[in-house]
């Protein structure tokens, strides 16, 4: 019998277990018994707790889209200008613990599963939605509202696209090189947007002449 107040705690060690078994597997082909014995707990506790593996993998993922989301706002509240609310996105998502080799090999896996499973996903669906609202809302303060949505696009692509290139061991990239690869994107679409901006206040000065 479970003891009183464990479950949170226990809940939690499986949690944190599937995301080590899973990243050490580089697959979802872990057995419950493999996450169980990771957690310390037996495989019965398991799935008193998840009842199955894929219930167990799920709140697996919803754990690291609430610590990514906890994040995302602890950063944009100490941000002051749109401009340093972008470059706080991009060092939540490109931050240490999110780049750690088994979390990046669990995430691929997550991704592959989205294949098969429509929960997975609908998580995964969230993430993008979110990330693309969070760069979006500081864009818009920036630039005209059809260019923040392909800056914002862009941005996005180039921070999954860079992440899940951690995967790729032999061709991994560091979180100092992602961020600036990213800001570099940024400072350069938003220069372009600035420049453009210029040239048609310029077209619409009033032309005078000189007596």
């Amino acid at each position: 019998m479970p003891k009183v107040g464990m479950e949170p705690v226990r809940r939690k060690a499986l949690v944190d277990a599937t995301l080590r078994a899973v990243g050490g597997h580089g697959s979802l082909t872990v057995t419950m018994s493999e996450i169980a014995r990771h957690a310390g707990v037996s495989p019965a506790l398991a799935h008193h707790y998840f009842g199955s593996k894929e219930q167990l993998v799920i709140e697996t993922i919803r754990s690291l889209l609430r610590t990514l989301r906890a994040d995302a706002v602890a950063a944009l509240k100490a941000a002051s200008t749109p401009r340093e609310r972008l470059s706080a996105v991009i060092r939540v998502n490109f931050q240490a613990h999110q780049f750690a080799p088994e979390t990046v090999a669990a995430w691929l896996a997550f991704y592959s599963e989205a294949q098969r499973s429509e929960e997975v996903r609908r998580l995964l669906v969230v993430y993008a939605r979110r990330l693309n609202s969070n760069l979006l809302a500081s864009l818009k303060q920036l630039c005209p509202d059809d260019r923040a949505g392909e800056i914002a696009d862009g941005a996005a692509a180039m921070i999954d696209g860079l992440y899940l290139r951690q995967g790729l061991k032999s061709a991994p990239v560091s979180i100092e090189s992602s961020i600036a690869l990213t800001e570099g994107y940024l400072n350069a679409q938003l220069a372009a947007v600035a420049g453009a901006a210029s040239v048609d206040a310029g077209r619409q000065l009033p032309v005078t002449r000189e007596a």
